[in-house]
């Protein structure tokens, strides 16, 4: 099977093409390399291609190709708060790979996110109404309403992944917009105070990343279209996080508490899961004290 992962080159990305090689699948990586590298991609075996580009490159694509994972989406509002115009280009390229998927026929999973929840109390689930917040989360509601707009149309299936704080290995070329378990471990291993904003209270529903490839592989072999949380159901304290990890370390690095600058900050995440264990069979494996152990040998080795 002919395999199209955009943003393969990045954190998600790049594990996602490990596992696909590893399946026997043909992958094409088509990535722009602004959070990804070609060093994630190192060491793999299989029959993988490369293509430096945007999404909009589509038909730059020596093969049509049978099924689609789009991760190839700017994913952190940060970003999206220095540069609006990144809103335009997560919409365009969505077009542009859910035009291809018309084309050829094949069906697209593609990653949401749990920011669409902001300022709604948890747990959350895909049935509630989205909230004005800032230009990331408009951007993600804007690409899930258009690849409805393509079922409708043209009977595109696809289907998006509410993705909640993934961490795991292949992290290192987000630098400042990694997730906060790998970040604090960062500057632990460093022997650095991790900067917590507040008082460390604000939890997260931290999904490690092999589980979050086996929920997109999951929906690629699902029939069901439209969006699912994919999170572990259970949500840590920031505070949690250094603890756990000071523990695993041997070390008692006490956190830096700053103020909070962010205006719609968020405070809390929990995924409701219900909805992915009926539809996909999908249930994390993986404890967030699990995935730290993996992070940690990763990092180790």
């Amino acid at each position: 099977m002919r395999v199209l992962v955009t943003g393969g080159a990045g954190f998600i990305g790049s594990n996602l093409v490990e596992d696909l090689l590893v399946s026997g699948e043909e992958v094409t990586v088509l990535d722009n390399l602004m959070t990804g590298s070609l060093v994630n991609l190192e060491g793999l075996d299989g029959n993988l291609d490369f293509v430096e580009g945007s999404c909009v490159d589509v038909a730059r694509l020596a093969h049509d190709p049978d099924v689609i994972y789009h991760l190839g989406i700017p994913s952190s509002s940060p970003m999206y708060k220095r540069d609006p115009f990144l809103v335009g280009e997560a919409i365009n390229g969505m077009i542009a790979i859910l035009g291809l998927a018309r084309t050829t026929g094949a069906r697209v999973v593609y990653a949401s996110s749990s920011s669409l929840y902001s300022g709604i109390d948890p747990p959350h689930r895909e049935d509630m109404q989205i909230q004005v917040t800032d230009y990331y989360t408009e951007a993600r509601l804007c690409i899930e309403r258009i690849a409805e707009l393509y079922e409708k149309l043209f009977g595109v299936g696809s289907l998006g992944m509410r993705l909640f704080s993934v961490y795991g290995p292949k992290e290192s070329t987000k630098k400042e917009y990694a997730n906060m378990v790998t970040q604090f471990l960062w500057d632990m291993m460093e022997d650095k105070a991790p900067v917590i904003y507040g008082d460390g209270s604000q939890s997260r529903d931290f999904v490690y990343v092999k589980d979050v490839v086996r929920a997109l592989r999951l929906a690629m072999d699902s029939g069901y279209n439209g969006h699912l949380n994919v999170g572990t159901g259970e949500a840590y304290s920031f505070n949690d996080v250094v603890r756990m990890l000071n523990d695993k370390m041997g070390t008692d690095i006490q956190p830096d508490y700053v103020e909070n600058p962010i205006k719609n900050y968020v405070a809390h995440t929990l995924a409701d899961t219900a909805k992915a264990e009926n539809v996909l069979g999908f249930e994390a494996e993986y404890t967030l004290e699990e995935g730290m152990d993996e992070l940690l040998k990763y990092y180790r080795g």
